[in-house]
């Protein structure tokens, strides 16, 4: 089998960097065109717009309709018709449209995350959502940024759920890789993964678990310190990279199987993912002490380790059902386990990580 591994052409990160978007975007057109939400170019416009057109280029604004589905980047491809480059700027739903959008005219692509949620900024694909915000699929374009652009100052301003969403979605990277290499399954390149991806995967996860703690700290005071830099890093480059190159497994299957509930819809998709970390541990029988340490390294961190902290505070076996049976359908990344995985047993793993996650915190609160 062919090992492929695959990354943007370039990634920039630092303090300010934003200044800079003309110099690194190194493009020949003459009109750019920037996808952003109405309070992201409130934050960020004027830094893109001058340092465009400080380079030669004509600038367009296309507003963001808030999430990444059909409807939303068919009217943002027809309003970036004839563009030489498309930037994205925000979250990853905003990164995720615009990708889409320049691969669609086959132009050039940079992503300027606002905030460090998840590891959309240097992924190939678009994470694709219904009008009423269930995942529908992922959409792969087979290209990557030409540029990420990460301001590091900008990431430390924003509301701090947000860094805490994308440590979650990093923690996942390590045992989803990890699990989908020893199963010998296809990351999502249809190759098999190198051993760069996986020494990837694993320092993205050493980075978050032992700098997590202090970057939030800083965070807390919208302040930029090195563990700042290092947990931004892993949360965005090396998540990105470990998830495409390394593979996917249960984690992120189950995030898109708890999307079709509607009371996990204001959860972030960190949150959701971090209940599907959870619950892979259980559906692979890890020992209970590994399950506990990422319990314990979850409650460290303030991230969501049961199922009512996203929303489902008594499930029905309704809606249970839902969940195990959308994170089974045949084309999820579930089935990169190295075992056949049913909705039951997808259920059972999901309720009792839930219980063992609650047992857990319960032994750590004071009283």
């Amino acid at each position: 089998m062919t090992r492929i591994f695959r990354s943007p052409s370039a990634y920039v990160q630092g303090r300010h960097v934003i200044d800079n978007i003309g110099e690194h975007a190194q493009t020949d057109g003459s009109r750019a065109v920037i996808i952003a939400d109405p309070a992201v170019r409130g934050i960020v416009g004027d830094s893109i717009r001058s340092g465009l057109e400080a380079t030669g280029l004509t600038t367009d604004f296309v507003d963001f309709g808030g999430t990444c589905t059909d409807s939303g980047i068919d009217r943002a491809a027809e309003e970036a018709e004839g563009a030489d480059l498309v930037v994205g700027a925000g979250g990853g739903r905003t990164l995720d449209t615009a990708k889409a959008v320049a691969a669609r005219h086959d132009t050039r692509m940079v992503t300027v995350p606002t905030i460090a949620s998840t590891d959309a900024p240097t992924s190939s694909l678009s994470v694709v959502y219904t009008e009423e915000g269930e995942f529908e699929e992922l959409r792969f374009h087979g290209v990557h940024p030409d540029l990420v652009l990460v301001d590091t100052a900008v990431i430390a301003a924003a509301p701090i759920r947000f860094f805490r969403s994308g440590i979650a979605d990093a923690i996942a990277t390590r045992f989803e890789a990890e699990t989908a290499i020893e199963a010998g399954a296809e990351n999502v390149f249809g190759g098999q993964s190198t051993r760069a991806a996986r020494a990837i995967a694993r320092e993205c996860f050493r980075t978050v678990e032992a700098h997590g703690e202090s970057a939030l700290a800083a965070v807390e005071r919208d302040a930029v310190t090195k563990n700042v830099e290092s947990v931004v890093e892993a949360a965005t480059l090396l998540s990105g990279i470990g998830f495409e190159s390394g593979g996917l497994a249960a984690a992120h299957a189950v995030h898109d199987g708890l999307t079709r509930i509607e009371p996990t819809h204001d959860a972030t998709h960190g949150e959701k993912v971090n209940i599907g970390t959870l619950t892979q541990l259980v559906l692979e029988g890890r020992d209970i002490e590994e399950f506990h340490d990422i319990v314990d390294l979850s409650l460290d961190l303030n991230l969501s380790v049961t199922l009512a902290q996203i929303g489902l505070t008594d499930p029905s076996d309704e809606q249970l059902r839902t969940i195990a049976e959308a994170a089974c359908q045949p084309q999820e990344t579930i089935h990169n386990e190295p075992f056949d995985v049913s909705p039951e047993a997808v259920r059972e793993a999901l309720v009792t990580a839930d219980e063992l996650a609650r047992q857990r915190r319960n032994t750590r609160e004071p009283g």
